[in-house]
């Protein structure tokens, strides 16, 4: 997340390596204070064209190599916190996204 936010607040092409179908699912850190791991899982393409659209930067979204190591697909399984613990996350993609914006933005 880093990069994208870096790269599109920079103005820079975003860089999503291989055909960007790999997978990583993505928890604001308020919810990862109370538990871990978030199930909804996107693409990398789908989370750059996110960062793309929030950001409202004119970087294009470009694909280069997949490094050899780089995981196909990141989701974690929550069912245990939430049988044991009542506990999934709270905050949404898209509101942690605009927080984390904020916060690049404003240590621009």
């Amino acid at each position: 997340m880093p990069a994208f936010l870096d790269q599109a607040l920079r103005g820079e092409p975003i860089t999503v390596f291989g055909d960007g179908s790999q997978t990583r699912s993505f928890c604001y850190v308020s919810d990862l204070v109370e538990g871990l791991g978030n199930p909804v899982e996107l693409t990398m393409l789908e989370f750059a064209e996110r960062i793309h659209r929030l950001t409202g930067t004119d970087s294009p979204i470009v694909l280069a190599p997949l490094p050899e190591d780089d995981p196909k697909r990141r989701r974690p399984d929550i069912a245990k916190a939430k049988r044991l613990l009542d506990w999934e996350p709270r905050v949404t993609l898209e509101e942690g996204l605009r927080e984390t914006i904020a916060y690049f933005r404003a240590m621009g």
